[in-house]
């Protein structure tokens, strides 16, 4: 009989969520090909205008959020697809929860289109445990690889 590997599971309550100004961090999964992460936004909450070098897929649980190049709302029960080169400005109308399944990584861009940051894998798992450490939370194990 083929062995099957084992399936990966992580349960939220076993991932403590930080706080980095309006945004609740819960991060799930990382691996080198991307991370899942769980965001709580607040109502006002905008990310700089960023470019995925990857597909993202998003479900969001509850709220109102939007690109603010396309102007379509993402409300509560809303799944949707960026494909790899998607490039907005992520703004959230009203309080939020959206889990985000990250391919890849994406990169922060300031008005005239120069590269200002990147954010990967290996990026949002150290910011993670650093607002862990300062929220003195125990960095969690079961972080999924």
């Amino acid at each position: 009989m083929l062995q099957q590997p084992l399936v990966g599971h992580v349960n939220e309550a076993d991932i403590p969520w930080v706080w980095a100004g309006d945004v609740g961090l819960q991060l799930l999964r990382v691996s080198p090909s991307g991370f899942v992460l769980r965001n709580r936004f607040k109502a006002g909450f905008s990310l700089p205008t960023h470019k995925h070098t990857g597909a993202v897929n998003a479900y969001t649980f509850s709220g109102d959020w939007f690109y603010a190049e396309q102007g379509i709302h993402y409300t509560a029960g809303t799944f949707i697809h960026e494909p790899a080169g998607s490039v907005h400005t992520l703004t959230v109308a009203a309080d939020s929860d959206v889990l985000f399944i990250v391919e890849g990584a994406f990169v922060d861009l300031d008005a005239d289109g120069n590269v200002t940051g990147v954010v990967d894998s290996t990026t949002i798992r150290d910011a993670y445990f650093a607002l862990c450490d300062l929220a003195g939370i125990e960095r969690p194990t079961g972080i999924l690889e």
